[in-house]
Order: structure tokens, then sequence, then C-alpha cells
């Protein structure tokens, strides 16, 4: 682990070398790109100059130890055992901040959400899951918005897509990806029997235009007239946009904004978040073969978590956690879950660090 932090260390100092060229400071975009660079690095930086200060005072105080007698000797005993414990610690922060950041954690996300298998039942199961994703949102200060919905007679959605806006917003929402279970009399059943349905989610940070591009000439895009209000969280709209990616087939009807513009550049948004993922999946299925992952491959054939209603239960089946409060987590408390896979990924990531 050290020989990797020095390695960032000497990064580190050779950004700060970097700043002070002449020709960095004349070129601002250059600067600002290793200002921010610096900043990552630099709580990392810090911990370890301050455990290698540590380090050496606490061979000085072992020293002590042997060389002193009586109440000296005493003293250097406490000092020893204050400054292992400190070292201790710094090696725990060490670790954490050695694990490399996903880029994309401070980002808005844009979620989808397709009924599975399970009829009118998973429909339903669908709207069940916006309700608790709009409500989490909600509870963190966030702003949910649906974009697009298709729904069904009964109270439920075949596919609805919404965006949260928000600092940090994907950082949460990404461990939400794949396949939910459910397992309860369905509103539909009159004998009373349980039923599993399922529900598919997926996550997509919003990108940057950096990120990928799209040729204009792939794209294929109509207006037409709002649907109608849609659903209980639809803002009414005049025009909506239908956005075609040609190549792939791909579209979006968006209907959320007041213009015609912003449907359009929403939807583009949109799809460019989908063929993002899709290269994504592609350069990640060789890495998810080699070896196994504590949350998961993230594909979204995975059942990552089932809600069993009978028993009031709610298991997590990357991470082998239950809650027993069913209600609550419908209601958007899905903060236990979400914070247990957080630190799976980091001592997941940490253990590939580690790996020769």
């Amino acid at each position: 682990m050290l020989d990797k932090i020095k390695q960032v260390v000497t990064r580190y100092d050779e950004i700060e070398r970097q700043m002070t060229d002449p020709a960095v400071l004349a070129d601002h975009v250059k600067l600002t790109e290793l200002a921010q660079e610096r900043s990552d690095l630099q709580p990392l930086v810090e911990a370890y100059r301050e455990h290698e200060r540590v380090v050496q005072e606490l061979a000085d105080a072992r020293e002590l130890v042997e060389l002193e007698e009586g109440e000296m000797a005493t003293l250097a005993e406490e000092e020893v055992k204050d400054l292992e414990a400190r070292l201790e610690s710094l090696d725990g922060e060490m670790r954490r901040l050695l694990v490399p950041k996903d880029p994309r954690d401070e980002r808005n996300v844009f979620v989808e959400i397709r009924a599975g298998a399970g009829g009118d039942e998973a429909g339903i199961f669908a709207a069940d899951l916006l309700r608790m994703y709009m409500r989490y949102a909600e509870g963190r200060k966030w702003k949910p918005t649906i974009l697009e919905e298709n729904a069904t007679g009964v109270g439920g959605y075949k596919e609805v897509i919404f965006s949260v806006k928000g600092k940090g917003a994907y950082s949460r929402f990404k461990y939400e990806s794949g396949v939910h279970r459910v397992q309860r009399v369905p509103q539909t059943e009159s004998q009373g029997r349980i039923h599993t349905s399922t529900a598919t989610v997926a996550v997509m940070p919003e990108m940057d235009e950096v990120d990928i591009t799209i040729d204009p000439k792939d794209l294929e895009i109509t207006a037409t007239f709002s649907s109608g209000p849609g659903g209980q969280h639809m803002q009414k709209n005049a025009t909506a946009a239908r956005v075609v990616h040609i190549p792939t087939g791909m579209f979006v009807k968006i209907q959320s904004e007041r213009s015609l513009t912003q449907n359009k550049q929403l939807g583009i948004a949109i799809i460019q978040a989908r063929l993002q993922e899709i290269e994504e999946e592609k350069q990640n299925t060789a890495v998810a073969a080699d070896r196994k992952s504590q949350i998961g491959t993230g594909d979204r054939s995975e059942k990552i978590r089932t809600y069993n209603y009978p028993q009031g239960r709610v298991t997590d089946h990357r991470i082998g956690l239950s809650s027993y409060n069913l209600p609550a987590v419908m209601d958007g408390d899905i903060d236990q879950f979400i914070d247990a896979l957080t630190v799976a990924d980091e001592a997941e990531k940490l253990a590939a660090l580690n790996e020769p």
C-alpha cells in the first residue's frame, strides 16, 4: 500500500512543480485541470506525510522506553500507545483515500424502471419502486422529475423514466441497477395466492458532451403533441419530442419540459446516457468474468433485491442484508442498503489494489 501511495506523492509533487511553470500558468485550461487533480490527491498526500511523522515519533518514543526508567519510562510507554493508535487510524484513512473514486459519482442520473415478469402486478410493482425512489430523492433534497411514462390501466407502468438532479445522485442510485423481485398477493388476484413479479431498474449518469458524442446525422427528431397530463408527477406540456437513434433503433419520447427545444435536448441526453452505458457494459464484461464482485456485475439479469410482503422483509442478495421494516423501505428508507453496498464496493476495490 505504501508503495502505491508514494507514487501518488510523487505525482502530487510533479503537479506542484508544473503549476509554477510559466507556460502552464498561461494555459488556464491546463492550470485548472492540474489544480483539480492536486485537490483530489491532497488528502491522501497529507495523510501519508502525517503517517511518516508519526512513524518517526513512534520510533523515538520506543527508544525512550528502552533508555529511561521510572516515571519517564511510564510516560514514554503511554506515548507509544497513543502513537500506535494514531498510526492505526492513519493506516485506515490512507486505505480509504487510496480507493479510486468514480468520477461520475457527483452527477445527476436518469433512472429507467420497466415492468418484468408478472403481468399487471409487475407494472404495479414498477409504480411502487418509482414512488420509493421519488420519496428517497425528495428526502435528500434532490429534484426528481418524470420524463417519460407508459402507464397501464391498473395504476402501474410498463415503463417509466425519471431524472434526479442533485449533487451525488449517481453515487447513491448506481447500486439500484438490476432486477428487483416482489413476492405478495397481487392487487389483481382475487384468490389470495402469493405471486412473484419483477421489475428492472437501470441507472445512468447524466453525460457530459465530451464523454460520448452522437453524430447529429444519426438522430431523427420529430415534434409530437403531448399525450395528456400523464401520471401524478407529470407536468402538463403542449408539445413533445421523439428522438430516435437510427443506428441502434433506440428511441425516447419526452414531454416533461415546457418547450420543444428543451424536450429535444433532454431526449438526446437520455440517448447519450444509454449509449454510454452500453459501451461501459462491453468494457466491463471481461473484468466481471475474471473475478466475482461482492456486489455483483451490475448486469440487469441479476436479481439484486427481493421485497417479501408476507414476511415484511426486504433482502439485498448482493450483500445478504435484510430489513424487516418493509413499509419504511417502500417509503424511501433505502439508505441502509446503499450504505452497506458502498462499504462492500470500497472493500472490493481496496482488495483489488492489494492484489499482486
